[in-house]
């Protein structure tokens, strides 16, 4: 199953997102913060894909997206914000995709799946 890290600092959208993604099929990991452990989770997780919360100051989202790139350049993160410009800023800011909130339950799947396409399996399990 693919994983996903989930870093929210609202717990409510933490919870949702997390529930939503389960429903999608996908393994979550939620944190309410960007601690300083963040590459040791990864280590730990092995994740897909990380989802960062991206707040108008993200001073301690950035300090973890350069920790995360630096050390894992191929690792998809992606930012989620309500900030209106997300859209320009995500990018100059070094992320792979962004997600604007509030968002639609396809828009997310898709955006996750764009970094995780999901395999086809034949009538005994194998991938094709």
């Amino acid at each position: 199953m693919e994983t996903i890290i989930v870093q929210e600092t609202d717990s409510d959208l933490l919870d949702v997102i997390s529930y939503a993604l389960t429903e999608g099929g996908f393994n979550v990991y939620p944190l309410l913060s960007c601690d300083e452990n963040f590459i040791d989770i990864i280590e730990k997780t092995k994740p897909h894909v990380v989802m960062l919360d991206f707040k108008l100051k993200g001073n301690e989202c950035m300090r973890v997206l350069q920790e995360i790139k630096l050390k894992y350049p191929h690792l998809p993160v992606i930012a989620s914000s309500c900030n209106a410009n997300i859209n320009e800023a995500y990018d100059q800011a070094g992320f792979d995709d962004y997600i604007h909130k509030p968002f639609k339950l396809d828009v997310l799947y898709h955006t996750m799946r764009k970094y995780i396409p999901r395999l086809d399996f034949d009538s005994a399990g194998k991938a094709e």
